[in-house]
């Protein structure tokens, strides 16, 4: 007999597929945002300015794939380069103002996208299901070591 948890891993595989796939933040084309830029805007947004190291330190990734994908969105006007307002000595990356525009729309078209999947969904199943993915994500983030904040 199969624990609850094979089917949990398999849910969360297609879940994965899902937002990959039919995600309403397509590949950057058009003035949208894909997922990896999606995520690092978002931490940005809610923690502040942040240097390659710290960025690292929060999502868990080399320091290659951060300044690839940095590089890319500083092209792109959606972060800047700034000194650290700490006064320490790493150039940190802030959103402008096209990032956040760029976000929040990305964000509104996500939340419309759910409200349209979810409309047969009573108030209190999507509670729940919110109340369930968020401590499921918050046990991920406490044995990983690397908690998101939340606005």
């Amino acid at each position: 007999m199969e624990k609850p948890t094979h089917l949990i891993d398999f849910e969360t595989m297609l879940l994965g597929r899902h937002v990959h796939h039919n995600s309403p933040r397509p590949r950057r084309s058009g003035g949208r945002l894909d997922s990896s830029a999606y995520v690092l805007l978002s931490r940005i947004a809610i923690e502040g300015p942040l240097s390659i190291g710290q960025l690292s330190d929060a999502l868990g990734l080399d320091t290659s794939t951060l300044h690839r994908q940095t590089t890319s969105m500083l092209g792109d006007g959606l972060l800047e380069r700034i000194p650290d307002p700490d006064g320490g000595m790493a150039r940190k990356f802030r959103i402008t103002e096209e990032g956040q525009a760029l976000l929040d729309a990305e964000r509104s078209g996500s939340v419309e996208a759910l409200d349209k999947l979810m409309e047969d969904w009573t108030p209190e199943d999507v509670a729940a299901f919110a109340a369930y993915l968020e401590r499921f994500n918050t046990d991920i983030e406490r044995m990983s070591g690397r908690p998101w904040p939340r606005p």
